[in-house]
């Protein structure tokens, strides 16, 4: 590794529609439930043509949680920060000491803050008034929101990168928080995305004609990669791992559910919404050199697959052209809709968990391939049992943003 340190995976959590235990969203999606429905809070919205989200119905946060602690977080913040104790508490470092001397540091993101500030403040811009505004409006807002939260409720006080970068900053929180371990500023990093479900982020979709209108079939949508699909859900949730330098998860005896062995980002530079084929397999390169592996060497790739017709149709001849036709990949969009911030995280999660269990997760309502699709090895109708050393999770974002990260199994 030329004097650079490894890093492993020691903690994992998320939040999602579907639960927020491994073992109950797994066999969520072995049944094929889907996470989407009507969003009867909607109808209000005249001008929104989709009505359709994937929300975490049933999120509360932990009694033991004081007034002082929530004042400063939103419901974007609330998420990530509970998602980060209970990966702490995976990785047996809740409340340890070690993670408040500076040795532990957060990098996450989240494609805006808590919309009910950002109304609050557009409110009083059109109508002069400052009503539902305070002191921590802002703090609740701002695009750093969660990296921040997260640090000050737990004592952090090492490195502190926000990555709100769209649908990559999961992903991206968790490629810089590799790393930050990887050069050795730190042995420890709490990484992730979060995301809150907003009506503006479905009319930013809606607007670009891009949204899923199956208002009255909302089990029957989102349909990454298939001909029939008609545009992305938007969803809502969580994704937290630990990451941690080697050799300090082993002289703690840290149990160890992956190692993080390649990332690889950059960015498109043409087009603010348009994904461009060449740069898309460009990370996954990078992420390839990184690891020293060939592309033989992957066993799986996690897609980005938001069921949009452009985004699909790069994202899989990128991966085609790359890996070849015999490349398993699937997208857990399909059952949860795209969570935007949150799902660089959450579909690593997946991605480790897959690999450790020896089952892979399929992508939901694809019935009928889009032949325009690259030619790859596509899961669908069950779960398929395969055996990898190497997983690959690729997500891609407004702006031109791709990122790449490869697991390894740990033996």
């Amino acid at each position: 590794m030329n004097g650079f340190r490894r890093v492993v995976v020691t903690g994992m959590a998320g939040i999602t529609a579907l639960g927020d235990d491994w073992a109950g969203i797994s066999a969520n999606f072995a049944a094929n439930r889907s996470g989407i429905r009507y969003m009867h809070e909607w109808e209000r919205y005249t001008e929104l043509n989709t009505r359709l989200g994937g929300p975490v119905d049933d999120f509360a946060v932990p009694k033991a949680w004081t007034r002082k602690q929530l004042r400063s977080m939103g419901r974007v913040s609330r998420l990530a920060v509970r998602a980060a104790e209970r990966a702490l508490e995976d990785a047996g470092l809740l409340g340890d000491a070690s993670i408040r001397d500076g040795r532990m540091g957060v990098a996450c993101g989240s494609s805006t803050g808590s919309t009910e500030e950002i109304k609050a403040f557009g409110n009083m811009l059109l109508n002069s008034v400052a009503d539902g505004l305070n002191a921590n409006s802002y703090v609740r807002m701002m695009p750093h929101t969660t990296a921040a939260n997260i640090s000050i409720f737990f004592g952090l006080t090492g490195r502190l990168i926000p990555t709100s970068s769209a649908c990559t900053s999961g992903s991206q929180g968790i490629g810089y928080a590799y790393e930050a371990i990887k050069f050795g500023r730190l042995p420890l990093m709490l990484a992730g995305g979060a995301e809150e479900l907003c009506p503006t982020e479905a009319m930013v979709f809606d607007a670009l004609y891009a949204t899923s209108l199956r208002n009255d079939a909302p089990h029957t949508t989102p349909r990454p990669y298939e001909e029939g699909r008609d545009g992305l859900v938007i969803g809502e949730g969580a994704g937290m791992l630990v990451l941690e330098d080697l050799e300090h998860a082993l002289a703690r005896g840290a149990h160890i559910h992956a190692e993080i062995v390649g990332f690889g980002s950059n960015a498109d530079g043409q087009h603010i919404t348009k994904p461009e084929l060449a740069t898309m397999r460009g990370a996954m390169q990078l992420a390839l050199t990184d690891a020293g592996l060939p592309p033989s060497a992957i066993g799986y790739v996690n897609g980005h697959g938001t069921a949009t017709e452009q985004g699909d149709i790069a994202e899989t001849l990128a991966t085609s052209s790359l890996f070849g036709a015999d490349m398993p990949i699937s997208s857990q969009k399909s059952f949860l809709g795209h969570t935007l911030g949150a799902c660089g995280a959450l579909e690593s999660w997946f991605s480790i968990e897959m690999m450790n269990g020896d089952r892979y997760i399929h992508t939901l309502n694809l019935d009928a391939l889009d032949p325009r699709c690259g030619a790859l090895d596509y899961l669908r109708g069950e779960p398929r049992t395969m055996r990898h050393e190497y997983v690959m999770n690729n997500n891609f974002a407004f702006g031109g943003v791709n990122t790449s990260l490869i697991f390894r199994r740990w033996a």
